[in-house]
């Protein structure tokens, strides 16, 4: 984590009057696609979910998260802006998600339609750099969340 990040957490647990559980796991990153966006979407409490790509954690060598670790949500900037709990994970493929985790990603119109599109459309760009298409039976990790701390 960036210092920032890492004052924005120990700021979170002081404020609790507790002491981060020794064995809390935690990262920072922004969101994917036009971050500030998605950003605002969990501060007012309309996005608690999100989507990755499995194969991603696989070319990165990075582990998947698992349920109770811990996200500093960054800015565009950079800056640390919100703190999220992880409550749940599936890995699943992206044709058999289901709507109502499509509407709990808060975008557009919440439509399961609308959803689908734009995802096909982000993961198609991303798929691109490693010489993959898009296939609609792509694994994805499936996380839902909970805000727990936001910067005032």
């Amino acid at each position: 984590m960036n210092q920032k990040s890492t004052i924005f957490w120990e700021t979170y647990w002081k404020e609790k009057s507790e002491s981060a559980p020794a064995d809390a796991s935690v990262s920072d990153w922004a969101f994917g696609a036009d971050s500030d966006h998605l950003l605002d979407l969990v501060l007012q409490g309309k996005k608690t979910a999100t989507c990755s790509g499995h194969l991603f954690y696989e070319k990165e060598q990075e582990p998947l998260p698992r349920t109770g670790q811990y996200a500093v949500i960054l800015n565009s900037d950079e800056e640390p802006k919100a703190i999220i709990e992880i409550t749940h994970v599936d890995v699943m493929p992206m044709n058999e998600v289901p709507e109502a985790f499509a509407k709990a990603e808060g975008e557009g119109d919440l439509s399961y339609d609308y959803w689908y599109k734009s995802h096909q459309e982000f993961f198609t760009a991303e798929l691109k750099p490693y010489g993959l298409e898009f296939k609609e039976d792509m694994l994805l990790v499936c996380e839902r969340f909970k805000l727990v701390y936001s910067a005032s």
